[in-house]
């Protein structure tokens, strides 16, 4: 794999030293665990969906933690006594699979059904977050802000 030289990026920006951090560990990561298959898929324009294939396991084996923007998915079977294989083709082991999540993004649900496991995330922007109209006043006009109506037929209704 290629390997590229943020410097110049860190010395011209301010602020986003987590997405840099991100980029390295991304560049780094030689052997990304391929155990559990999954999807990651687009379900509407804020809203997500991650399956992972999790044949043979059970709720009770499964466990989901969110913690800091880190999606953490376990799993972990019970051995339930040792049975002689004459050929093991389906994975029954441990796994850790974790995903990194962005800001604002929130689990709202996780279900199990025929092998699959679904989480559902949404990405949910604050009010403050989101893009607002700035009105630009202009010099020499001293009028207050309206915040609805015209000024003119507030007035005229006011005298009547």
């Amino acid at each position: 794999m290629r390997q590229f030289d943020l410097a110049p990026l860190y010395r011209s920006t301010v602020g986003f030293d987590r997405l840099f951090s991100a980029l390295d560990q991304f560049a780094s990561a030689e052997a990304a665990p391929t155990y559990p298959p999954y999807n990651i898929e687009r379900t509407g324009e804020n809203a997500y969906r991650i399956t992972v294939a999790v044949a043979g396991f059970t709720e009770a084996d499964l466990s989901i933690e969110v913690r800091e923007n880190a999606l953490t998915l376990k799993g972990e079977r019970k051995a339930e006594g040792k049975a002689e294989f004459l050929h093991q083709g389906i994975a029954a082991r441990s796994f850790e699979r974790r995903f990194q999540l962005a800001d604002h993004v929130q689990v709202t649900g996780a279900a199990l059904e025929n092998g699959l496991l679904h989480i559902d995330l949404v990405r949910e922007v604050p009010e403050a977050k989101k893009p607002r109209r700035i009105q630009i006043a202009t010099a020499g006009r001293a009028s207050a802000p309206v915040i609805e109506g015209d000024v003119r037929t507030d007035s005229v209704q006011q005298a009547a």
